[in-house]
């Protein structure tokens, strides 16, 4: 074989390499796009009804929910289970779509670790009393797993850890990147979600503890066990996503929050409306937090409804 013959057999095969590589980097870039694309119509469904999302949904469900407590509902609308899921995940999607950029391979394991996680701690709990103390669901909250738990725990649970986390980084920003002050600091944010969550489901009927607590019903031991599920859960959640990215994203990511502005509109008023003042006290303060991260102020239904 001559050079001329070997030149052009190399030449063959590098066209025939490339040919075949063609192929998949052509529908990498189709998937990447076909995700950007879906990405930036959600965000646009999220900002054009942010103020409905993060504020409407959130006041009818409390004044829904009170309602059902005080028997003011027909039996068909009364803590109607899907009317409960689906109110849920309207007010999730804020805080799902704005991390559905972050979420890969890496972010895969520890969060299915952290919902096997969250079945399985709610699952000692209501058969041993252990972490939290005694209690029982008093409504149904839609299918249950074991006959115990409900399905849907892991949208009710994650989701209060992640907005914790999101509100940590804002809050600390380049002192974010300390593992100390990181992590104490979510964990303490955790419990204050519980302390304005727990009153206010145990008001309306949503579980009961046995005996009741001195807090509004919610007995001591339930924060210690919220101290043990907040810790893994926080540090499951750290390990999930590059903490670098995760922070430019929920700065860049106007709505990032809205899911626990929801959250706050919705059990501190409950709470409010019980006159269980301290835990709407700690709502409040949630409140003044999220005013300080500068993207909130009175203006913005308008400014949500003109486009801006």
């Amino acid at each position: 074989m001559d050079s001329g013959e070997s030149t052009g057999s190399a030449s063959s095969a590098e066209t025939d390499s490339s040919a075949s590589r063609t192929p998949s980097v052509a529908n990498g870039n189709a998937d990447e796009t076909t995700r950007a694309v879906v990405q930036r119509r959600l965000e646009a469904l999220i900002r054009e009804n942010r103020f409905t999302i993060a504020v409407v949904f959130p006041v009818i469900g409390a004044v829904t929910l009170v309602a059902s407590a005080e028997g003011l509902l027909p039996p068909l609308l009364s803590y109607n289970p899907l009317l409960i899921l689906f109110g849920t995940l309207v007010m999730r999607s804020p805080l799902v779509v704005a991390l559905l950029p972050e979420l890969d391979r890496r972010a895969l394991v520890p969060l299915v670790v952290l919902t096997a996680y969250t079945y399985a701690i709610e699952l000692v709990g209501i058969q041993t009393g252990w972490p939290y103390g005694t209690f029982e669901y008093g409504i149904s909250l839609g299918p249950m797993v074991g006959g115990d738990v409900p399905l849907a725990l892991p949208l009710f649970f994650v989701p209060l850890v992640l907005n914790a986390y999101l509100l940590t980084l804002l809050a600390l920003d380049e002192r974010a990147g300390r593992l100390v002050p990181r992590a104490f600091s979510a964990i303490t944010a955790v419990l204050a979600i519980d302390l304005v969550l727990d009153p206010a489901a145990v008001a309306i009927g949503f579980w009961s503890y046995l005996p009741p607590g001195g807090y509004y019903g919610v007995p001591a031991s339930n924060y210690w066990g919220w101290l043990l599920s907040g810790t893994i859960a926080v540090v499951l959640v750290d390990l999930a996503f590059d903490r670098a990215a995760i922070l430019e994203r929920v700065r860049t990511c106007e709505f990032a929050l809205d899911d626990l502005v929801s959250f706050v509109l919705l059990w501190g008023t409950i709470n409010a409306l019980y006159g269980q003042w301290l835990a709407a006290g700690v709502a409040g303060l949630f409140c003044l937090v999220l005013l300080r991260t500068e993207r909130y102020d009175l203006s913005m239904p308008t400014a949500v409804r003109s486009g801006d």
